[in-house]
């Protein structure tokens, strides 16, 4: 159990992008929520719960901003987690159009 890297306020953690990004891929890709929560060190299964289901409603955007704290353009994470954001985004749709074709 590592701190740091997390910053905390009050009790509520608030993940890095890669992490949350990680955590969707994993149930995407079929692994148990205790598993995924287990692996990347998530507490809260409400959290992973939130996560995907920005995830399907299309808001990635919102995975990339920590509770409470809504980045001004051109602050914040910036560049990093946008590519990570949209390899993830190119991944998923590319997993999609696999489903796709099989019908």
């Amino acid at each position: 159990h590592q701190r740091g890297g997390v910053f905390s306020m009050g009790t509520r953690v608030s993940y890095p992008e890669e992490v949350k990004l990680k955590a969707i891929e994993m149930r995407l890709a079929g692994v148990p929520v205790k598993e995924v929560m287990e692996e990347l060190n998530i507490r809260n299964y409400t959290q992973l719960k939130t996560w995907m289901k920005w995830y399907r409603n299309g808001e990635l955007h919102r995975l990339a901003q920590p509770v409470g704290k809504q980045y001004a353009f051109g602050k914040g994470p910036g560049y990093e987690s946008e590519t990570a954001r949209l390899q993830a985004e190119n991944r998923y749709l590319k997993q999609q159009v696999e489903v796709l074709k099989k019908y």
